[in-house]
């Protein structure tokens, strides 16, 4: 059985309980272990590592990533999800998991940097890196193996070795032969784990829920469980007919999944489909005045994600969360692209007038979709021909700003309710 030393590299045929070479037991091994070339990779719970990098005094406590009392937890490491803790789960019920927890702000400027040096250490490996988020991504190595004289298996053990010495942080390798198996791999041996699926992942698949599918939440689960299909093996052996007419048109592509089928290529090109930001209030809002507030802030910080990431907005998303966590999502296309916050603004605000109906609601967001190219933003038209002009004027404020600090200018409807703009 072909096998792999995560520690010293050692390949070998057999598998032992130790590696011969530097006695440790950190091997890996499979049939195709040194076939196999489509990995996906993922930082063992990313946020919290780094402040433990960076805090080593924290590093045998509980850490929880996150906002305040009213916030959601982003990360929360390993000891901390032992006591019941997740991500997206309420400041509140974390804490009353795991009331002895560290709980830290998030520090996104230090986590995009931990994560540009390990993408960078990707790309250093193949051409072929898609990101999927800031802590994960999907590689495709096949074709590799000439050029680093090695099998996918020991370059990708090779650079789990590298992230924890020059970056200070422990990633998941899921290795297979298409994406789906690679990202149901990497769940499979969390933290610092590197697990494989080949042609023997449907057998191995079989017993496992239908919610361990990518996609497949709970709402679809309650479906498939009400037409009798609990386990993957249960949906496998159903032919593409019998899943057309018993699950719908979507039934033959669930099955083929199922089933570990996955045609989707790596492409490193893969388009961002939406940018936003959002903020969770200190105590739930209802009042119309009160929840336009924070609006105006999130505008501004959008407007510079998408000028930084090179886009403009088609189209303006209103996120608001109530109360009881159930989330209201609203759509509205502009009559062309923008980067302006009063634009955004105005877009935002009309769709929150429609919803503040005395809910109370303790998130809210914007974000643009679609996303347009940078170029075509605010070119003004006969709908909006001082569009440029008040673009000029949002760059020349954001250049003082870059300048002399965020206070040196600032609009007046920055300045909280009664502001003009």
């Amino acid at each position: 059985m072909p096998t792999l030393c995560r520690d010293c590299l050692h390949r070998m045929e057999e598998l032992p309980v130790r590696c011969p070479h530097c006695g440790r037991r950190r091997l890996v091994s499979h049939a195709e272990l040194f076939a196999l070339g489509v990995a996906h990779v993922d930082c063992d719970a990313f946020f919290a590592s780094v402040e433990k990098r960076d805090r080593p005094e924290l590093r045998a406590r509980p850490v929880i990533v996150g906002g305040g009392h009213r916030g959601v937890v982003s990360a929360a490491c390993y000891l901390a999800r032992t006591r019941g803790v997740r991500s997206a789960m309420p400041m509140f019920k974390a804490l009353a998991a795991c009331p002895d927890a560290v709980v830290l702000r998030p520090d996104f400027a230090k986590y995009v940097a931990a994560s540009r040096q390990i993408r960078g250490l990707m790309e250093a490996l193949c051409p072929l890196v898609q990101p999927l988020s800031i802590d994960e991504a999907v590689l495709d190595l096949r074709g590799t193996e000439a050029l680093h004289n090695a099998p996918a298996a020991a370059v990708l053990a090779r650079f789990a070795l590298a992230v924890e010495r020059e970056v200070g942080v422990t990633v998941s390798i899921g290795l297979a032969p298409n994406r789906l198996l690679a990202k149901l791999a990497v769940e499979r041996n969390k933290p610092r784990g590197f697990a494989v699926l080949g042609a023997d992942a449907p057998a191995l698949l079989a017993g496992e829920p239908v919610t361990v599918l990518p996609g497949v939440g709970p709402a679809l689960a309650r479906r498939l469980t009400e037409r009798g299909f609990v386990t993957l093996g249960q949906l496998q052996g159903l032919s593409p007919r019998e899943a057309a007419t018993r699950l719908g048109e979507d039934g033959p592509a669930l099955v083929a999944r199922a089933r570990g089928e996955d045609s989707r290529p790596v492409n490193p090109d893969r388009d961002t489909k939406s940018i936003s930001a959002e903020t969770t209030f200190n105590t739930d809002l209802s009042r119309m005045e009160e929840l336009e507030e924070p609006l105006w802030p999130l505008c501004e910080k959008l407007a510079r994600r998408l000028k930084e990431k090179g886009f403009a907005a088609g189209g303006v998303v209103l996120k608001l969360k109530t109360a009881r966590f159930a989330q209201r999502t609203r759509n509205l296309r502009l009559p062309s692209p923008t980067v302006i916050p009063d634009t955004l603004f105005a877009a935002a605000r009309s769709l929150l007038a429609r919803e503040a109906d005395g809910t109370a609601f303790r998130l809210i967001g914007v974000g643009a979709q679609p996303l347009q190219p940078l170029a075509e933003a605010d070119r003004g038209d006969l709908a909006d021909p001082d569009a440029p002009r008040r673009a000029a004027r949002w760059a020349a404020m954001e250049k003082l700003r870059a300048r002399f600090g965020e206070a040196a200018v600032r609009p007046g409807r920055s300045l909280g309710r009664g502001g003009t703009g």
